[in-house]
């Protein structure tokens, strides 16, 4: 693991997470879609380039032309999906085999590496973390409601509670969600363990997370008809 961006990491997602929260800009009046040039509002959405992880803000007419996720296509439209998972069976020793030191992570499928990709908050910024296909899918088999993960566009959001009970949630939100956590943690962060105005941030971020959410629905769950 190394918060360190090494010679031949370019274009890495490791790399690209950190070009995004540290020089993206932030919303200026006459914002235009990075596709197209046409003019787009604060609350616009964003596609995925598969290859180099860059995120794209774009119009809506842009948007719908990747929002196929089975299409064989350079970008991928990034949802507006968010789930909670309630039953979400996690304890201190799986999150110990998942090699993270801090209680907070994301991880997603790279469709073009054909991996599993976790990061964590640090002062550095986002590190990545080496996790075994193992854990990976142990975590899956104990919990396969996990499965509607979508890759490249969509990351499972995992935190654990500081609680003293050794708890932990997940959701499955949009991977720019995500970009703007690390963004946000970035300018904020200060010390060892992030200070009172990371942990603020934190907060205010997984609250709106939490708003936004709707329970997942279990993969033998009876499909609603009404």
């Amino acid at each position: 693991m190394s918060a360190a961006e090494p010679p031949g990491m370019r274009g890495s997602p490791l790399a690209t997470l950190r070009r995004i929260s540290s020089t993206r800009p932030n919303f200026v009046p006459g914002e235009r879609c990075e596709m197209c040039a046409e003019p787009i509002v604060e609350e616009h959405q964003h596609v995925v380039g598969l290859e180099t992880r860059t995120l794209m803000c774009t119009c809506r007419g842009c948007y719908l032309l990747f929002t196929d996720q089975s299409a064989t296509l350079r970008y991928r439209a990034v949802p507006d999906r968010y789930l909670s998972f309630p039953d979400f069976a996690f304890d201190r020793a799986a999150w110990d085999d998942l090699q993270i030191p801090v209680g907070l992570a994301f991880l997603f499928r790279n469709s073009v590496q054909e991996r599993i990709v976790a990061f964590y908050p640090s002062p550095a910024g986002a590190t990545e973390s080496e996790l075994s296909l193992e854990s990976w899918e142990q975590m899956m088999a104990t919990n396969p409601e996990l499965e509607q993960l979508l890759p490249d566009v969509e990351a499972l959001l995992i935190y654990g509670a500081d609680n003293g009970r050794g708890e932990f949630t997940c959701h499955l939100v949009p991977i720019d969600a995500c970009y703007e956590l690390v963004g946000t943690m970035r300018k904020t962060w200060r010390g060892f363990d992030g200070g009172e105005e990371a942990r603020t941030a934190m907060d205010e971020f997984f609250a709106d997370v939490e708003t936004r959410s709707k329970p997942a629905r279990h993969p033998d769950a009876t499909p609603d008809r009404s």
